[in-house]
């Protein structure tokens, strides 16, 4: 009867369209014969059914990435940012494809750039080749586009390391919209989280995420406070040192907790572990 959910697809209620996507998503090799049907709902003009559609096709490896593929040239927007969507998750399959995908960064949408700049983050290795291009999405008119790419970028490992400098610069990114609203304090967050997910290259910005634990957002606070609390155990006086910079009186106490923290994991580690007397001291 998949035939028949297949048909569903092309129905005027996108209820019953966002069904089809589910049920034809459950099928395996039987499904395959309506992969065609089921890639056209990613120019759906429903978000819903077009998230459903990337579902059904990230299940179906190579003819779905096949599928998928198809649309990124589509003349829909919502066509192309469907199919990095998709792409995105279809995992080593879609590897020949993300060439297609990073040309999509440039796309005139922002919601195409930010999709091309998840699809990108969610692959390794295959991947690498286009991180520059996402680094330039850092200066991004659109704020989602510079949040999207600061989050791609801080899921690559040393392949990211030379745009971490760049990814560092958004940690002042003040951008307000048209009404007024502070909206740089997603893309501070994103890059705090960014730099939270490196190692050693991440060392030299740690003094500017130490900042923003004085931000006036409490989620760019919290962002930098985890990406702090993360190089602790490897890097835990740099880390000190940074935020003893700023001091330890913000309203927050989120400095003065890093410092206890650090303290804690001094005092527990073996002798020799590298952590200072005056951090055991904090």
């Amino acid at each position: 009867h998949l035939g028949a959910v297949a048909e569903s697809l092309a129905d005027d209620v996108w209820q019953i369209r966002l069904a089809a996507c589910e049920i034809l998503g459950k099928h395996g090799e039987a499904a395959v014969p309506h992969l065609g049907a089921i890639a056209k709902c990613l120019a759906d003009n429903d978000i819903d059914v077009r998230a459903a559609a990337c579902g059904a096709l990230s299940k179906h490896g190579e003819v779905g990435v096949e599928a998928a593929a198809q649309y990124l040239e589509h003349q829909s927007w919502e066509a192309r940012q469907s199919a990095c969507w998709a792409i995105g998750d279809l995992g080593q399959a879609a590897a020949p494809h993300l060439g297609a995908v990073a040309e999509r960064l440039a796309d005139e949408f922002w919601c195409v750039r930010a999709a091309a700049c998840e699809a990108l983050g969610k692959h390794g290795e295959a991947a690498a080749p286009h991180l520059g291009a996402v680094a330039e999405r850092l200066a991004d008119e659109i704020y989602r586009v510079r949040a999207a790419a600061c989050e791609a970028l801080g899921k690559h490992g040393e392949a990211a390391a030379p745009h971490l400098a760049a990814v560092a610069k958004c940690l002042s990114d003040r951008q307000t919209d048209s009404d007024g609203k502070e909206v740089g304090r997603h893309v501070r967050a994103a890059a705090c989280e960014a730099l939270g997910k490196h190692g050693e290259a991440a060392e030299p910005h740690l003094g500017g995420v130490a900042k923003l634990l004085q931000d006036s957002d409490t989620d760019v606070r919290l962002a930098a406070y985890e990406a702090l609390k993360s190089h602790i155990e490897a890097r835990g006086q740099v880390v000190a040192a940074a935020v003893e910079a700023i001091g330890t009186d913000a309203p927050s106490g989120l400095a003065r907790k890093l410092l206890d923290e650090i303290g804690q994991v001094g005092a527990t580690a073996a002798h020799g572990a590298g952590y200072s007397g005056a951090v055991l001291h904090s």
